[in-house]
């Protein structure tokens, strides 16, 4: 049955994209055409010149080229279906043994994305000298050569004042070419501001799985063979890593595992679940504790993993303490102190008052888990973990696989495979006596203060901040920024509280952004440089996990780049050497001519040479037969290029069981990893970890700062003045905040549960709407503490009471003709990042996202 039309739609059914494409074909299929994409995104074609016929009336024969799709993380292989010279179709590239030939929704919006007319296409210069969001920016076009000059006049500059700390790069989405602007370029400069995105990511997820099992990254899932999968915060259908490959066999995983999730809104994979556990939110350690203590009390622990009690009785009695000695270990450290602790007094009853789920449902949940060890998974993603003190949630939540043996067993939670792939050259021979001293500065982001421990992988201070460089800009702390380079991110869109971003990139002197679509980034710039869509049109790789492989696959350019698009990570950068040598400073320009080609030994001559042997060079040991180490073998670099993707030995389990990289080798409850860190950290500052740990914002004091445990959420807003805990979701559309220009996202919104096509709407239980008086379609404005944003309301029994949930993704005031509603003016929807405030998980560094805070509800 066909949907009425709603009065704000645009009106599209008399055009090619409704009579081309239907939903079933966008939302199952691979065979999305050229021609519907080229309709759909408005962009005026030739169609003759798009499919040319022979003489007996049929189109060329195309080919299937390998790339690769970062539309999210999953970083899928795929295959483009190249005819005359255009990207028609995109399909999972079945050599892939992470992905196959599966694929999801967020490919196929692409070919709407590289033939999107609003894309920059030729570089561009801004005019009018006032920055700030009602000031436009009144750009005009320039050549590369005059871009080139201007950029490298200012580097110079900073230089020549021994200001060389001032200069900024900040990365976006990235391939494994990134160390070549990212890291070696920033520092040939002379500056330690290199700032990621990855703060703003999911870098809390990483916290719990290093301080228990020594291991820094995302997980994968052993889903095929597990019996249980208990999912906290991650909606793997949607929006976690590999949605393609879960998609194509969660039939199989539902049909042999029960399957319960624990999220405040019904997700796409909560709708398929056994078990739905609409958790207050901010209260999953609690949840988690609960599951452990039950765990315990009932003997349900995997004893080949863990150990056992030396006389083989049960020790583990609710309220009561247990000696040390009483329980022999096997492959975890620190169990029974973890017990004493935190989790004697931890029943379900207890945690049922936390959390606003029944005892009986938390009881059942916890028994089934721990009877289907060691085959069970717990799942952490970012909802228990990107909170106020999420570090300790996201220990709390991966302890379960420590205490059911899943780690590193089958049907459990794996890390990943080994890879051969190998990193540049290293570049200090080329750092002068400015960048020796430029690079010793304290960071623009603020790690390592007291107050920010930011401890990645055991060691202080090394753990980016993302969202707070914007307050070091602003209040010159510890100094001015004053040239900045920035590529594929929008951090005055992605990060929490923007508008602080705004104010910060008005400030910078010079700002250049590396991008595809003008945004809200790009409207505080004064260079604008066009950029290559990653599918399509650059060389890099990025590797993946997942099915118990590991593959390394390729990005090459299946078309011509569009336009006057260039590569942000080895093109441009060559580009800017090549200047900066001509102006006397050729370091950066010497340093990239080491990286020669492997097959010839040649250097590079230019920059498109360039691009293609840091590619070789890096894969060299993936496809040259002399530097074989293990996986997929190959020839020659053309049969690795034909072939697309490079494949791992399968997963090696229970290879690491006492070979973690912990301190103790083994599974640590109690931390002793954590504690070194911490006491470093607090060395370095001439104080204790209790004092670290309050200004931090935790409640942890003593000993238990070393063992996963719950803490109370820390929510913005008073319950009276905000009623509702907002909860922020991703959509199964959704590429990085980047698809808000393609029609096809938002016709086809309505495949995320509770949403709608061609509308932006914040989920209200009927319950709360009732005492509202609201209704479906009523335009609302959602108040914070820090911000504001105006959608539609949409009355869902899918979110808890109490709760308003909202899609990320909207919002966008520039970016395109259709992500907003005027361009550089009003936008379409709400950008939900306007009401969640600029706080963080201080011990990951992570940006908040999830019980951040609280809001109001308006009519308007």
């Amino acid at each position: 049955m066909k949907k009425p039309k709603k009065k704000h739609e645009p009106l599209l059914e008399n055009t090619p994209f409704h009579r081309m494409l239907s939903r079933r074909s966008f939302i199952k299929g691979s065979a999305i055409g050229g021609i519907a994409v080229a309709a759909g995104s408005g962009l005026s074609l030739n169609l003759s010149a798009l499919a040319q016929t022979t003489s007996a009336g049929k189109s060329e024969q195309g080919q299937w080229i390998p790339s690769t799709c970062q539309g999210c993380t999953s970083w899928c292989s795929k295959q483009v279906y190249v005819q005359n010279g255009r990207a028609v179709k995109v399909r999972g590239n079945p050599r892939s043994k992470v992905n196959g030939s599966a694929s999801c929704p967020r490919a196929h919006l692409s070919l709407q994305q590289v033939y999107d007319p609003d894309r920059i296409k030729t570089p561009m210069k801004r005019t009018n000298p006032k920055k700030g969001r009602h000031e436009d920016p009144k750009f005009i076009p320039i050549t590369w050569d005059e871009a080139l000059n201007i950029i490298a006049d200012k580097i110079m500059a900073l230089r020549a004042k021994d200001e060389s700390h001032k200069y900024m790069l900040m990365r976006g989405r990235y391939t494994y070419m990134r160390d070549i602007i990212y890291d070696h370029m920033t520092k040939i400069i002379g500056s330690p501001n290199n700032i990621s995105h990855s703060a703003i990511c999911a870098e809390a997820e990483k916290f719990g799985p290093y301080y228990t099992e020594g291991y820094w990254d995302y997980r994968q899932y052993d889903v095929l063979n597990t019996k249980y999968i208990l999912i906290w915060g991650a909606d793997p259908l949607s929006a976690n890593r590999q949605v393609s490959y879960y998609t194509s066999v969660w039939g199989d995983v539902v049909g042999k595992a029960t399957v319960a999730v624990v999220e405040p809104r019904l997700s796409a994979t909560a709708s398929k679940a056994d078990e739905w556990l609409p958790i207050k939110p901010g209260h999953d350690g609690a949840l988690a504790a609960a599951i452990a203590h039950t765990l315990l009390t009932k003997g349900l622990w995997n004893k080949e993993f863990v150990g056992d009690f030396k006389d083989g009785v049960n020790r583990f009695i609710a309220g009561q303490e247990v000696s040390e000695s009483d329980l022999q270990e096997n492959h975890t450290y620190g169990l029974v102190r973890w017990w004493n602790l935190e989790l004697k007094h931890k029943t379900p009853d207890w945690a049922s008052k936390k959390t606003g789920l029944p005892a009986d449902q938390i009881q059942r949940i916890a028994v089934g888990f721990g009877q289907a060890a060691p085959h069970a998974i717990s799942w952490v993603g970012g909802g228990p973990v990107m909170q106020v003190r999420g570090a300790y949630t996201s220990m709390i939540c991966h302890a379960l696989n420590g205490l059911t043996g899943a780690c590193d067993n089958l049907g459990g939670t794996l890390v990943s495979n080994k890879e051969y792939t190998k990193h540049f050259p290293e570049a200090e021979e080329f750092y002068d006596e400015i960048a020796k001293k430029g690079k010793k500065f304290p960071k623009i982001d603020h790690r390592g203060r007291k107050d920010f421990p930011c401890i990645n992988a055991g060691k202080p201070g090394s753990a980016v901040v993302t969202n707070r460089a914007a307050d070091g800009i602003l209040n010159s702390d510890p100094y001015d920024i004053k040239v900045a380079i920035a590529y594929m991110n929008n951090f005055a869109f992605s990060c929490t509280q923007p508008e602080r971003w705004e104010r910060a990139l008005s400030k910078i002197p010079f700002l250049v952004h590396i991008t595809t679509n003008a945004s809200e980034f790009s409207w505080f710039s004064d260079i604008l440089l066009p950029n290559t869509h990653h599918l399509f049109e650059k060389w890099g790789w990025v590797k993946s996990i997942g099915n118990g492989y590991r593959h390394v696959t390729l990005m090459q350019p299946v078309i011509k780049p569009m336009w006057e698009s260039k590569i942000d990570e080895t093109e441009i950068p060559w580009l800017i050497a090549e200047k900066l040598a001509r102006r006397g400073f050729d370091n950066l320009l010497r340093y990239f001519k080491t990286i020669k080609d492997p097959e010839t030994g040649k250097a590079p001559a230019n920059e498109k040479e360039f691009a293609l042997y840091c590619v070789k060079y890096t894969t060299q040991n993936l496809w040259d037969p002399a530097k074989y180490e293990g996986g997929d073998s190959f020839k020659s670099w053309q049969e690795f290029r034909r072939a697309g993707v490079w494949n791992s030995a399968p997963y090696p389990y229970r290879k690491r069981w006492s070979e973690m990289k912990t301190k103790t080798k083994k599974f640590e409850f109690y931390s002793e990893t954590l504690k070194a860190a911490l006491e470093e950290h607090a060395k370095n500052h001439t104080t204790t970890v209790d004092d670290v740990l309050a200004v931090s914002g935790y409640q942890a004091r003593g000993e238990k700062a070393f063992i996963p445990h719950y803490e109370e959420p820390s929510i913005l807003g008073d319950e009276k003045d905000y009623p509702f805990i907002f909860v922020d979701h991703k959509s199964r559309l959704n590429r990085e905040g980047r698809s808000a220009n393609c029609t096809w996202y938002h016709e086809f919104k309505d495949v995320d549960p509770g949403d709608e096509h061609w509308d932006d709407v914040a989920k209200i239980n009927p319950i709360d709407a009732e005492k509202l008086n609201l209704k479906n379609g009523d335009q609302i404005r959602l108040t914070s503490p820090t911000g504001t944003l105006e959608c539609r309301a949409k009355l869902w029994e899918g979110v808890r009471p109490g709760t308003v949930a909202k899609c990320y993704g909207q919002g966008h005031w520039v970016y395109g003709r259709v992500a907003s509603k005027v361009f550089g003016k009003t936008p379409r929807g709400g950008n939900n990042n306007d009401v969640i405030p600029a706080v963080y998980d201080r011990l990951s560094g992570s940006t908040v996202r999830h019980a951040a805070t609280r809001v109001k509800i308006e009519k308007l």
